[in-house]
């Protein structure tokens, strides 16, 4: 099993690669100590099976199973966290793997067999993917950095500094002022995450920030028109039906 371990802390790193070696038919082809890296690492490597810790700073590891792009296999996940069981249940109920840390060499052994078990049957291992799928989107993420893809490479994005998002065919984009980067979230998702901020639904296809809204113009059928501050003084449509939430939220308009 081609595996990669994901943790911000180099002892519980060295910890599970020293009781990985144990198990003759795991192989860790690599290691990273952030969520952007490990990211990177299961997009160019495509792991079977990840240990990922759960409470890693800045990019969690929800969020980062939440950015794998579209197109990428999902890998088996084995959590790694320093929470207590009780703050685990839900995961518990999902089926996932998890292991508190210090990692218990007994436990590993017993998640890695869990592992090779799901990985020999293709249609159990369909279905393990899509339980970590619903699992971890079913979770509310608060998002103060999101992930964009930009010619192979990712970077972070502070939602401050996103214009808009907008959706065609099932992709995603977030525009900066200057730069379109391609994010792995829907729409749905990013207005539920971003609730903290000033992001509005212009129309199913167009989340706006308010906040970098240069004009607002009324349009035909008592509706408006958003001019944006990005370079290309994008226009945005608001559709009939959120007109009139735009008003709720745009006292004096």
């Amino acid at each position: 099993m081609r595996s990669l371990i994901i943790d911000d802390e180099s002892v519980s790193r060295s910890r599970i690669n020293r009781l990985l070696a144990t198990q003759p038919d795991v192989q860790v082809i690599g290691e990273a100590a952030n969520g952007m890296k490990g990211l990177e690492l299961i997009v160019s490597l495509m792991p079977d099976l990840i240990f990922l810790d759960i409470g890693m700073p800045v990019l969690n590891g929800l969020q980062m199973l939440r950015s794998i792009p579209e197109g990428t296999p999902i890998p088996l996940v084995i959590f790694i966290t320093g929470y207590d069981e009780h703050a685990l249940a839900a995961f518990e109920a999902d089926a996932l793997a998890y292991l508190l840390k210090p990692v218990d060499e007994e436990r590993l052994a017993t998640a890695v067999g869990r592992a090779r078990r799901i990985l020999s049957e293709p249609a159990e291992r369909v279905a393990e993917s899509r339980r970590i799928a619903s699992a971890v989107a079913q979770r509310s993420i608060r998002m103060d950095q999101i992930v964009g893809k930009k010619h192979d490479r990712f970077f972070f994005l502070r939602p401050v500094d996103i214009v808009y998002f907008s959706a065609e065919d099932g992709v995603v984009k977030g525009h900066t002022a200057m730069e379109t980067y391609l994010v792995a979230f829907t729409l749905n998702d990013l207005e539920q995450s971003l609730t903290h901020l000033q992001f509005f639904r212009a129309h199913r296809s167009a989340l706006v920030n308010l906040s970098q809204v240069r004009e607002i113009q009324p349009s035909f059928r008592s509706s408006f028109v958003l001019l944006l501050a990005d370079r290309g003084r994008t226009e945005i449509h608001v559709s009939e039906r959120q007109a009139k939430v735009l008003r709720e939220r745009t006292p004096g308009l």
